[in-house]
């Protein structure tokens, strides 16, 4: 919840000069809600996607506060998220939710990132990949592998400015290929896996090394231009 209409306008102003030339990476940003709009006609001819940080379920109805898929395809997303820590943690969205809107986001061809991730006391408990292997299991049933991007966020480094360790973070990248393997056999390989949790400039090469790291889900560092333009244009090591 950050960034006025005004502030959205000024960072992409910076931003997408900053970031012209990396063709040979996709770049998805997502502003909040107010500020879809704005963003969608300056990003038009730009190398950037424009993402919604959550979608509802319904495409219309008696939801009061709600957004449905159809007004974000509307407004020109072709990204949404679904089921970040922070909508599981103070909105109590349940993995039977999350699998509901990832549903409706794919009928109107949205392109999902879903985010999955342990806590602190999950992990240091030993239940990380029980966790992992419930979320992506529950998440993702009955639904096709097509246009979704899992993005592995430890909920105990979000924010927090701990950062898993590239082993920590390599570990469970390849946890969760491993169950996509399983659910949607040789598909898996093709399906991206993001890390996302205190991704800043100064780690962003070393988690990119990460064999089964493809991308990155980034919060706090993507607030200021220069910044999130470091970690787009991160430096293969």
């Amino acid at each position: 919840m950050n960034k006025t209409i005004g502030e959205t306008v000024s960072f992409l102003k910076e931003f997408i000069p900053l970031t012209k030339d990396a063709s040979d990476i996709e770049i998805v940003i997502a502003p909040p809600f107010t500020a879809l709009y704005a963003a969608s006609t300056l990003l038009k001819d730009s190398n950037v996607q424009l993402c919604a940080q959550d979608v509802f379920y319904e495409e219309k109805g008696a939801y009061t506060g709600e957004v449905s898929p159809l007004m974000l395809t509307d407004i020109g997303c072709k990204y949404v998220i679904i089921g970040h820590s922070e909508r599981r943690q103070y909105f109590h969205e349940t993995d039977e939710i999350i699998n509901k809107k990832i549903k409706a986001a794919k009928r109107h061809n949205l392109s999902v990132i879903m985010c999955i991730g342990e806590s602190l006391q999950e992990r240091e408990s030993g239940k990380t990949f029980d966790v992992l292997k419930r979320e992506i299991e529950n998440g993702l049933a009955d639904i096709q592998p097509d246009s979704i991007v899992l993005a592995y966020e430890p909920i105990w480094a979000i924010g927090t400015g701990k950062t898993a360790t590239t082993e920590q973070a390599q570990e469970a990248h390849e946890y969760i290929r491993e169950r996509l393997a399983l659910l949607y056999g040789n598909k898996a390989n093709d399906m991206r896996i993001l890390y996302g949790g205190s991704v800043t400039p100064d780690n962003i090469d070393a988690l990119m090394a990460c064999k089964d790291v493809d991308g990155a889900l980034v919060g706090g560092a993507s607030l200021k231009a220069d910044s999130f333009a470091r970690i787009v244009k991160f430096k293969k090591i």
